[in-house]
């Protein structure tokens, strides 16, 4: 039997879950190992640098460089509020004034007699990393960030948008195949995730934006839906820091597709309980997943064997996978079969292939196994 490894899509009910807080530059930390942190604690903190503004001294005063030098009022390392005087000097045979002031408050970085400008620099603004997640900081990088361990359940979706967020799961649909429509919108969803169906429009997601729901679980989106939402097509490039009200995550694809049964029934499980989610995604380098993460108490220590760390899984017959490229995109299926040798594809190359049968239609297609994800679970979804 062939084997190969392949990244997962994690549908686990319960895992232990492991997520890195990392500061873009060094900084401090902010806990230690062993400690106890809610999702909006601050686990590490660090200053980035202000932005640098050229102001062209010699320009604004009308001047040449040359002049400029001895109408400096500020030095290298001089703290200056915007509209203070950086330069004044009489001119016109003392009649007329000529001067140049800040644009913004900063610090005097440098003076370039050759050009006659000076530097200022914003002052620095202060980044805070929060935990994320309810956990136990199980890992601290000095200077640089920590890691946040907790035992919960982790599902990932195949796309998503909008950043870290929290809420408390609620259920709008009561079957994985029906959509999320205006009418199914509660009258309360401050602070919800709404867990969908099948598919939402952009109506309906723009008005929970409105309402102040925190995120949105639904098994698919039309693109034109998601683009009228967001306002703009959205790119190939990492998703996440899209400027909207809330977080979208979608389990299946693209279209009016049905949640997996295997998921839609653990969410429905996890009503009411504080989750934290993700949008983010980068799906090209398959190194970024949108996520619904619920820590949970840990299990007996009879039941210890229950605990999985989340990782990369192993491709066989019966795994239960979904197709991630063109012409299958979202199609969950079956593995069947692994052959061996490599095939030929349309571009020429030859790669690992799979043949899958199709859940939705019960056909049996051929893909790369490059474009398979495993769905991880205890039972195959639908």
């Amino acid at each position: 039997m062939g084997t190969a490894y392949t990244p997962g899509l994690k549908v686990s009910e319960g895992a232990i879950i492991s997520k890195t807080r990392r500061l873009p530059i060094k900084g401090e930390i902010a806990v230690s190992v062993g400690d106890e942190v809610k999702p909006q604690d601050i686990v590490a903190r660090a200053f980035l640098p202000g932005e640098l503004h050229a102001v062209k001294v010699a320009e604004k005063m009308g001047l040449e460089p040359v002049e400029v030098e001895e109408s400096i009022l500020v030095k290298k390392g001089d703290s200056v509020k915007a509209g203070e005087i950086l330069a004044k000097k009489k001119t016109f045979f003392g009649l007329l004034t000529a001067q140049c002031a800040s644009p913004v408050d900063g610090t005097v970085e440098y003076y370039a007699p050759a050009t006659g400008h000076l530097g200022i620099r914003e002052r620095p603004r202060l980044l805070e990393i929060n935990a994320y997640i309810s956990g136990k900081v199980s890992q601290v990088m000095p200077q640089e960030g920590v890691v946040v361990t907790t035992y919960g359940t982790l599902i990932q979706g195949i796309f998503g948008v909008g950043g870290e967020r929290q809420g408390v799961i609620q259920r709008v649909c009561s079957s994985p195949d029906e959509p999320f429509t205006p009418d199914r919108i509660p009258s309360q969803v401050e602070e919800k995730i709404l867990v969908g169906g099948s598919i939402v429009t952009s109506d309906v997601l723009r008005k929970l934006s409105q309402m102040g729901a925190r995120g949105v679980v639904v098994g698919g989106i039309v693109d034109e839906e998601l683009t009228a939402f967001l306002g703009y097509e959205i790119g190939i490039a990492i998703t996440g820091q899209e400027d909207i009200g809330l977080t979208l995550i979608v389990t299946e694809g693209f279209g009016k597709m049905d949640m997996a049964e295997i998921t839609f029934r653990l969410l429905w499980k996890l009503e009411g309980k504080e989750a934290s989610i993700n949008g983010a995604t980068q799906i090209r380098a398959g190194a970024l997943r949108p996520e619904v993460i619920v820590p949970l108490r840990s299990p007996r220590d009879s039941d210890r064997e229950s605990e999985r760390e989340v990782s990369s899984s192993q491709l066989n017959i019966g795994s239960a996978v979904r197709i991630i490229r063109f012409p299958y995109f979202g199609k969950l299926a079956t593995v069947v079969s692994l052959p061996p040798e490599p095939r030929e594809i349309q571009t020429g190359s030859k790669v690992r292939m799979l043949e899958a049968k199709l859940l939705e239609t019960g056909e049996t297609v051929s893909v790369p196994r490059a474009n398979v994800e495993i769905i991880e679970g205890e039972q195959t979804p639908r």
